[in-house]
């Protein structure tokens, strides 16, 4: 089984998303996710300005695979999109964690970062 990098800074959800944490937060998928969507050709993300509620279903990832959801990982506003997605979605796959991010939130409740995964917790949830 392939081993991912989880990187110790990121909070994550069992969803498969993770959060770099910050006044506005940035939200992407994992390595894990990634690899097991396939190569991914088109994503449709939420909006600036759109209110997304935790857990709840804000885009969808389609790739050769498959499709499936994007779920917000916190309750908040959509404050930008990575619009490099939209011409390079392969970026998810060859940068999870960087050029691959999705879109960035400012959460309603801050301290509901605290509450998601540490990358040990997801590691248990990823295996």
């Amino acid at each position: 089984m392939a081993q991912f990098e989880y990187p110790e800074d990121l909070r994550y959800t069992a969803e498969h998303e993770w959060v770099r944490p910050g006044g506005t937060v940035r939200v992407g998928i994992t390595a894990f996710a990634q690899d097991a969507l396939g190569d991914i050709v088109y994503l449709q993300l939420p909006s600036v300005g759109d209110q997304v509620r935790a857990g709840t279903a804000c885009g969808e990832i389609e790739s050769t695979k498959s499709v499936s959801d994007v779920y917000a990982p916190l309750t908040g506003t959509v404050t930008a999109v990575n619009d490099a997605l939209e011409t390079s979605p392969e970026l998810v796959n060859s940068d999870p964690y960087g050029d691959g991010w999705m879109f960035e939130l400012e959460p309603e409740d801050a301290a509901a970062v605290d509450a998601l995964l540490t990358a040990d917790g997801y590691r248990q949830v990823a295996s």
